[in-house]
């Protein structure tokens, strides 16, 4: 870095009295330059309205991913999915939330060495690329559908909840959680290194508050509150399916065919997940912890 701005960083947390993070796993990384760390983890409010929308019956079993536009290589786990579930599309609709076509391209020309910026295409964004790994590269899709997603038009489709895939369009900070109540089994795939390690559970605490099945990486925030739902192949009193990394190429396919065929245990693990984040993670909680915490060091 030219700003040298981590050594800027490190060298504020040596100094500090404390430091607050969100998770014990990257409490244990700040250690190293400071050992008085307090974890104060991500939490919401239940009561908040986008927390509590209904989810719709359907005669499809939805599979769904939030996120952002940042996401290119954690999705990229999930290349091939689709396609490795051909016997089962026909009773799953995959969802994927956040689509989004704002931003700008910069071009340099490589003569002048001048940079310019211009809107970028809606085909240029990521969120295209993210599409081609949810429909199998559109393979799943037919003809009247595709040309109406290649429109990218904010606007609905008809009989959009009755189709194999459907995109959801961004939202605003104060309803994006709503999206989780458009599908029923949630993903977090995350590739493994040392910025994705030191994340918090956020994905945990929202599907967990939904009381969605969730199918996650077996990394770094997901180890923290997760118990896999599977042993030797048969369901147990677990919260989650937990993806390793050297599997990544098999098991987001096959544990999703699992609860497509065993859909009690779709509302199972929802409860079960939901259990294990209602108390926790609730936010009266943690901004109480978070109170106690500062009026002590005033004390």
């Amino acid at each position: 870095m030219a700003n040298k701005l981590h050594e800027k960083i490190v060298n504020n947390l040596k100094v500090a009295d404390y430091v607050t993070t969100t998770t014990k796993v990257f409490a244990k990384e700040i250690m190293k330059f400071n050992k008085n760390v307090v974890v104060f983890p991500n939490a919401i409010n239940p009561k908040e309205s986008q927390f509590n929308q209904v989810t719709p019956s359907s005669d499809r079993i939805r599979v769904g991913w939030l996120g952002g536009s940042s996401h290119e290589h954690d999705l990229k786990l999930l290349d091939g999915f689709v396609q490795k579930n051909s016997s089962i599309n026909n009773k799953i609709q995959y969802v994927l939330c956040g689509f989004d076509t704002r931003g700008t391209v910069t071009e340099l020309n490589k003569q002048t060495g001048q940079q310019t910026q211009r809107p970028i295409k809606p085909e240029e964004t990521v969120w295209v690329k993210y599409e081609k790994i949810f429909t199998n590269n559109h393979s799943i899709l037919n003809g009247e559908y595709l040309d109406y997603l290649k429109r990218y038009a904010n606007e609905p489709y008809q009989d959009e909840i009755n189709q194999p895939y459907r995109r959801v369009w961004t939202q605003p900070v104060n309803t994006y959680a709503t999206n989780y109540s458009k599908f029923d089994i949630s993903l977090a795939p995350i590739k493994n290194h040392i910025f994705n390690r030191m994340k918090s559970q956020l994905k945990v605490i929202e599907a967990g508050f939904y009381k969605k099945a969730l199918i996650a990486s077996n990394i770094g925030p997901y180890t923290i509150d997760l118990k896999h739902s599977l042993n030797n192949g048969n369901f147990v009193d677990g919260n989650a399916l937990l993806v390793n990394e050297h599997n990544n190429h098999s098991d987001w396919s096959k544990y999703i065919k699992k609860l497509v065929q065993n859909p009690n245990l779709i509302e199972d693990m929802g409860n079960r997940l939901y259990e294990t984040v209602k108390d926790t993670y609730d936010l009266n909680k943690v901004t109480k912890d978070r109170a106690e915490f500062y009026k002590s060091l005033i004390k």
